[in-house]
């Protein structure tokens, strides 16, 4: 772990200044516009309770919720500036915060070349463990990501078998998409008995959560529940847009930006009123569609114009950011 040097700036990696202050501002007044004018479809009546209580404008029969600007400002400023990703074995101890770059393994890998006969097929769950083993050696990957997904057993609980496969073969910080509220709180379970104890695990939990807004501007059941959950147990929350510009957004950078911003910033409005200081992480795996294929476009200059502009917003916003898709 990076040793903390005080008010001191340091910039721990590549940094990439996409956007003036006075776009960022531009995007974060527009954002507020949308989420106050628009609003965001709430699908979960827990959640639309916590806006309603909170001082936004809901609507019960459409789950349309208007979030008045200074309810989201609020929010900006209870989200942690500083996460701590702990690993397993504390020499993988993370921190995040605005100025330090670390790096993962991209995760939903849908098909495998099989490693002994050269087949191109779909992962199953030993390959699941394998991969989180390569993981756990490779000193370049910081944290362990959930690489593929096991398609060779009941996919109703499928992120439980994920994190059997993963936790026991890594040393390293893990983040799963755990399903629903419910899975979630059985993944922590598995994170307590590899702890020993529910007091060990909340000192040091070593795994932290990732949900998906459904672009444009939805926060479905499942999301709301992982969003409150993860916010109600203290464990780290990842917030990540994966919105398609010319698709499911804006096809313009500063459109899709806003929409994508607006999903993020409802998302972690809504962990806050949960648990005020929840901890979040700002995510995006944001790209532009690609109008040939109609496909995300990864790996490509736009994705990685819209990854670094993202960590200027999430840097505006003093939150701990993911980009992925570069």
């Amino acid at each position: 772990m990076k040793p903390f040097f005080g008010s001191k700036k340091r910039t721990w990696g590549l940094r990439l200044d996409i956007l003036t202050e006075d776009e960022l501002e531009d995007i974060h007044l527009a954002t507020l516009e949308l989420l106050q004018k628009t609003g965001i479809f709430v699908e979960n009546s827990e959640a639309l309770d916590l806006f309603a209580n909170a001082g936004a404008q809901v609507n019960h029969q459409t789950k349309m919720v208007k979030i008045p600007p200074h309810l989201v400002d609020e929010s900006i400023r209870s989200a942690p500036s500083r996460v701590t990703l702990y690993g397993r074995n504390p020499k993988h101890d993370l921190v995040l915060d605005t100025t330090r770059v670390h790096f993962t393994n991209f995760s939903e890998g849908v098909m495998v070349v099989d490693p002994y006969t050269g087949e191109l097929r779909e992962p199953m769950k030993k390959d699941l463990e394998n991969a989180a083993r390569v993981i756990d050696y490779l000193d370049d990957i910081d944290f362990c990501e959930k690489a593929l997904g096991a398609h060779d057993v009941d996919q109703t609980y499928v992120p439980l078998h994920n994190a059997e496969a993963i936790l026991p073969n890594t040393s390293k910080h893990c983040a799963f998409g755990p399903g629903n509220g419910k899975l979630l709180h059985k993944i922590i379970d598995m994170g307590i008995a590899i702890a020993g104890s529910e007091e060990k695990f909340y000192e040091r939990p070593m795994i932290s959560f990732t949900t998906c807004p459904v672009s444009p501007l939805k926060l479905i059941d499942d999301v709301c529940q992982i969003i409150m959950e993860s916010a109600r147990t203290g464990t780290v929350c990842n917030i990540l847009s994966m919105a398609m510009a010319g698709a499911t957004a804006p096809v313009t950078l500063a459109g899709a930006l806003v929409t994508h911003n607006a999903e993020i910033l409802g998302g972690i409005t809504l962990s806050q009123l949960a648990r005020k200081g929840a901890p979040v992480i700002y995510g995006s795996s944001t790209t532009a569609m690609d109008l040939r294929m109609g496909t995300a476009s990864v790996g490509t200059p736009e994705a990685g114009l819209v990854s670094g502009a993202v960590a200027c917003i999430a840097r505006y916003y003093k939150i701990p950011s993911y980009v992925g898709g570069t």
